[in-house]
């Protein structure tokens, strides 16, 4: 299928191919769903942790004597049951991280393409060139596009102006195509993708 492509001014800057077999097929809703679940529990820290019985320090003199008083036989205040007592069977430092299959998280991206394109959520540009990082002239060009909740995204190096200008836009943000992952393409309403991002994105989901 052909798609437009457009300049950062506006203009029309000529067409684009995009392989059905990228941008066009049977979206899988649940592998979007995994491929999310999977990168937030990637992101978890896993430092929280509780301190057991083994690591409070309290008395372990024995409270009272054994028979006589009724009550429980205790030898010590490390006793998960005492206040300042140790913590039974709590949480500790451990990595959330699950494995998923490459073949999944290569559908899903296919997936969430294939939906932005049909949404008409795919916009194709020439490329993230600007002169400044200024972010007044990058919101200028921005609004002729109509463009609020957008994610770009680029293939090559020289686009570090842009990153600078749209650093402190809300829900504008920039990443390299090996950064283009699920989460952050959900996030936002638009993807904008340069036309060396598109033939790079079909070169590594092709094979």
């Amino acid at each position: 299928m052909k798609l437009e492509v457009i300049k950062l001014d506006g203009s029309a800057g000529g067409n684009i191919e995009l392989s059905d077999a990228v941008f066009g097929i049977e979206p899988r809703k649940e592998c979007l769903a995994d491929v999310v679940r999977w990168q937030l529990a990637k992101r978890q820290a896993g430092t929280h942790s509780v301190k057991g019985r083994s690591d409070v320090s309290r008395t372990t003199k024995k409270l009272y004597r054994q028979k006589g008083t009724g009550n429980a036989r205790h030898g010590a205040k490390t006793a998960n049951i005492f206040i300042g007592g140790g913590i039974v069977f709590g949480p500790t430092p451990r990595s959330h991280e699950f494995k998923i299959n490459k073949k999944v998280r290569q559908l899903a991206l296919k997936s969430l393409l294939s939906i932005k394109l049909k949404e008409n959520n795919i916009i194709v540009c020439e490329d993230l060139n600007i002169k400044d990082g200024k972010t007044k002239s990058l919101l200028e060009s921005l609004n002729k596009l109509n463009l609020s909740s957008a994610l770009f995204v680029d293939a090559g190096t020289d686009c570090e102006n842009f990153r600078n200008a749209c650093s402190n836009l809300y829900k504008i943000d920039v990443l390299p195509v090996v950064g283009l992952n699920i989460y952050d393409g959900l996030r936002h309403e638009k993807i904008v993708l340069t036309k060396s991002a598109v033939a790079s994105i079909q070169e590594r989901l092709l094979g």
